[in-house]
C-alpha cells in the first residue's frame, strides 16, 4: 500500500480516518508498505496490510 493513499481510506465501521501504525510495519519497499496495519482512532479497530493490500473488512468478516 502506498503511504499517500491513506488519505483516501476510511474505517468501514465508523467512517473515521485511518492512520498507519508505524510500529506495526514489518516490511516496506520504498514508499510502499507490504506488511503492517492501519488503526482507526475513532472506534479503535485495527486493519491489517497484507502483501501491500489493506484488508478493510470488519473483524467478523475476516
Amino acid at each position: 500500500m502506498r503511504r499517500d493513499l491513506i488519505d483516501l481510506l476510511a474505517c468501514p465501521i465508523c467512517k473515521g480516518d485511518l492512520i498507519i501504525e508505524s510500529e506495526s510495519i514489518s516490511k516496506e519497499e520504498g514508499d510502499e508498505i507490504i506488511e503492517g496495519r492501519l488503526y482507526c482512532s475513532r472506534c479503535k479497530e485495527y486493519y491489517p496490510i497484507e502483501d501491500g493490500v489493506p484488508i478493510l473488512l470488519p473483524p467478523e468478516m475476516r
